[in-house]
Formats: C-alpha cells, sequence, structure tokens
C-alpha cells in the first residue's frame, strides 16, 4: 500500500475521531479538524476505490453516473456574458440537436492483422491496465469490446491509435 494511501488513511481516523492534529499538520481544508463531520465508513470505502481508478475509467463511471442519474451536461457560461437574457426556445431546440448526436461510444476490437498483434496487446495492456497475459487472451478473443462508455474524442483517438498499429476497430 502506497504511502499517499496510509497517510490519507490516518487523517481519516483522526478526523473521524474528531482529535486535533498537530500545528504542523494541514489537510486539504483551511477549516479546524475538529469543525469537520465524521465520515461514513460505506463513503470512505467508495472514496478509497474510485481513487484507483485510472483517467479513462473515473471518465466512464462519470459518464455512467450521468447517464444512470439523468443528468444533463451543463454549459457555464463564459467570463463577462453579463445579463444577458435568452430566449427559452431556441435553447431548448439547441438542447434537443445535442441530444440526436452521439457523444458516448463502446469501442470493439474486431480483427487485427497477425503481423501487428504484440503491437497490439501491448496498447490493449496499457489502455486496460492489465497483464501481458490477459492482454494476450484478450486480443485473440476479438471480436470484443474493448471499452464501453468511451467520450466521442477518446474513442476516435483510441480507434485511430488502434488502427494506426494494424487493427480493425469499430465504435458502436
Amino acid at each position: 500500500m502506497s504511502l499517499l494511501r496510509v497517510s490519507a488513511r490516518r487523517s481519516l481516523r483522526l478526523v473521524s475521531q474528531r482529535v486535533v492534529a498537530p500545528v504542523g499538520i494541514r489537510f486539504n481544508s483551511t477549516a479546524a479538524v475538529a469543525e469537520k463531520a465524521p465520515v461514513d465508513a460505506k463513503i470512505s470505502a467508495i472514496v478509497d476505490q474510485i481513487s484507483t481508478l485510472t483517467l479513462l475509467e473515473t471518465s466512464a463511471l462519470v459518464a455512467e453516473l450521468k447517464d444512470r442519474l439523468n443528468i444533463p451536461d451543463i454549459a457555464f457560461p463564459a467570463a463577462g456574458a453579463g445579463q444577458a437574457a435568452a430566449p427559452a426556445a431556441p435553447v431548448e431546440e439547441e438542447i434537443k440537436e445535442e441530444v440526436e448526436e452521439k457523444t458516448i461510444f463502446a469501442i470493439k476490437l474486431e480483427s487485427f492483422d497477425a503481423k501487428s498483434k504484440p503491437k497490439i496487446i501491448k496498447e490493449v495492456k496499457g489502455l486496460l491496465g492489465l497483464s501481458l497475459v490477459e492482454s494476450k487472451k484478450f486480443v485473440e478473443a476479438a471480436p470484443k469490446v474493448l471499452k464501453d462508455n468511451v467520450a466521442k474524442e477518446d474513442a476516435e483517438k483510441i480507434k485511430a491509435t488502434l488502427e494506426g498499429l494494424g487493427a480493425k476497430v469499430t465504435l458502436e
């Protein structure tokens, strides 16, 4: 276990026990340690699990949560936009147009060139965080879904990378 995780768990124990920390220790908040509410063990476990995810896995998690909880993407106004009032009807039309365009994809590895198999295995290993043996089995099991719930830009980058190595990839 990394030193950072051990330190974070000790900090959580101190906060949950409401022990006042020595003057030299600073936590992520400017508020005093005694003012924080104790963290529920279930929430702490979820935070620990999320902190081990890669950036792509975190992106997939956010997309899945938005989908399951029906949370729309929020467009923040640009700085200095002022108090200009926009009519309600055009805004609703823009939202409908955005919904029609697919933004989340599943990346499916269809097939690959036998000569480029080692390169593809290496790339899959890096993308999914699998061991070399697991990556080899995954690639050999093609056609298979490589990743689900991937943003459009990321999906296109991954597709271009794999196709550059000699794989046939589809976005669904």
